[in-house]
């Protein structure tokens, strides 16, 4: 039955994957009124951004496990209600804690569903071909939503409050939970596989220590102590994770699958695409707003040629994968997301049109080599660890944007803030130079003439902080490209020579 209903099998995944995705990204554009309307600091902006997820990757190692052992579809199910709750109490969290705790929450939803849902298509989908194209429709459907967050939230920001970002998860969620039900098959699972909850516990106290210590190191002012000792813990519990494993009968990450080159480059292809992508997408959505004064709907509705060529770029890559192989897609996919960086970067000041025209190329590419990087993880590993490989990937994805808020973020913050070189007759206070949502609220409360000037130097210094992370993001696509065309060239020469 389940091979008869196989494309509306794959419509169920999708749209729940779309959720899950898009709350990586729903917050650009409703950041600086959420900030507004919850007082939040500029610490607990970065917070909400990046607690739910960093929380799903530092629970999906165990929840690929989980999955491979009482069945995708069960875990699928099961994360579905609670995705549902916390996306109800985010949307109607009183403060900045208990809205940085309501996605935790959310990330747990998200952890339980999210392996499934390639795993599920892994299993579903049986012909060669008609895998391929299914995994770069799941790889367009993830990538698109990562860019189309903004534009959601955007729009749901020009009608309703900003808990509706996250409202809008629980009727998609009713819907599709009686579908998937009747029609996703169950496999059942391996329940000789234990669940590894002191591996877990390590995975996730060792990810949260890392990424803590890079955000710490991204600001102006480090606090050292604090960054010192998050990153101390975060190797420590990191390294005793991997011993772990390693040793393990039943690991929870298998690192041999890592020396499988065509493995290894797809976790990485999606590491950078998440990085180039988010990192983009959130200096990009600031500006237009606090720059250009764009409202929440135009800031996102600008940003849409990159989810439209995504879509566009993924099944058509996964078409052609058969032909050409993973590899030159991935580099094609990586010259034209480098391409349209560096474009938009000469070409910000330009005519909108050609904005747009170089944001379709960015979608373009990233479209492309994310359906590549998906295929070459997940058929590069047996199909027994399909919930563990389909875990690596959604981490990769996950940690993809952390590290893009992180290190993109970071560096924003701190060129804005040594941009800025106020006159010492304008009493902005040192809060200015923590964000340019900080400078522009301060100007609002002053005289005419000095709200003014601070409001060109703190767009201004935001500018530079935008150039700086768009050549940032080209250089990092472009540094593996060229990775990757070496080691295209390695392999190529290899089989010549064994022929």
């Amino acid at each position: 039955m389940h091979a008869n209903n196989r494309w509306l099998i794959l419509t169920i995944i999708t749209s729940t994957l779309f959720l899950i995705i898009v709350d990586m990204t729903v917050l650009y554009t409703a950041l600086p009124r959420l900030t507004q309307a919850l007082d939040a600091t500029a610490s607990e902006k970065l917070w909400i951004v990046n607690a739910y997820p960093l929380v799903v990757a530092g629970l999906l190692p165990g929840a690929g496990m989980l999955s491979d052992r009482i069945g995708h579809k069960r875990l699928f199910m099961a994360g579905l209600p609670v995705f549902a709750l916390a996306s109800l109490c985010a949307a109607f969290s009183p403060s900045a804690e208990l809205l940085i705790a309501s996605r935790a929450f959310l990330a747990i939803g998200a952890a339980m569903m999210m392996p499934a849902t390639l795993s599920i298509v892994r299993h579903v989908f049986t012909d060669e071909r008609e895998r391929a194209l299914a995994i770069g429709i799941w790889a367009a459907v993830a990538s698109g939503a990562a860019a189309l967050g903004p534009v959601v939230g955007g729009v749901l920001l020009e009608y309703f409050w900003w808990g509706s970002v996250f409202l809008v998860n629980v009727p998609v969620v009713l819907i599709v939970i009686p579908f998937a039900w009747k029609l996703i098959p169950d496999r059942g699972g391996n329940p000789d596989r234990p669940y590894d909850l002191i591996g877990s516990g390590q995975v996730m106290i060792g990810l949260v220590g890392v990424i803590y210590a890079l955000k710490e190191l991204s600001k102006p002012a480090s606090f050292v102590p604090a960054l010192i000792i998050a990153a101390t813990l975060g190797v420590l519990f990191l390294t005793l994770f991997a011993r772990r494993q390693k040793r393990a009968l039943y690991p929870m990450i298998d690192f041999s699958l890592f020396r499988n080159p065509a493995f290894s480059s797809g976790v990485g292809v999606a590491i950078i695409s998440m990085i180039a992508l988010i990192g983009v997408e959130l200096v990009l959505t600031q500006r237009l707003q606090l720059v250009l004064g764009l409202k929440p709907l135009m800031a996102a509705l600008f940003i849409l040629p990159i989810p439209v060529a995504s879509a566009l770029a993924g099944p058509w890559a996964g078409m052609m994968l058969p032909r050409f192989g993973e590899r030159r897609i991935i580099v094609g996919g990586f010259i034209l997301t480098a391409l349209g960086i560096s474009c938009l970067a000469i070409l910000f000041e330009s005519h909108i049109a050609v904005q747009l025209v170089c944001l379709f190329v960015l979608g373009l590419g990233l479209g492309g080599a994310i359906t590549a990087a998906s295929t070459a993880i997940m058929l590069n590993a047996p199909e027994e660890k399909a919930g563990m490989v389909a875990a690596i990937e959604d981490v990769s994805w996950e940690m993809g944007g952390v590290l893009g808020v992180t290190l993109l973020g970071g560096l924003m913050s701190a060129v804005y803030s040594r941009s800025l070189v106020l006159p010492e007759s304008l009493p902005a206070g040192d809060l200015a130079y923590d964000s340019i949502d900080e400078a522009l609220r301060i100007a609002k409360d002053m005289n005419l003439s000095d709200a003014t000037l601070l409001t060109q130097l703190a767009r201004s210094a935001f500018d530079q902080a935008f150039l700086a992370v768009l050549i940032s993001a080209a250089v990092l696509v472009i540094a593996t490209v060229l990775v990757l065309g070496c080691l295209l060239r390695k392999r190529l020469n290899a089989h010549s020579l064994a022929r």
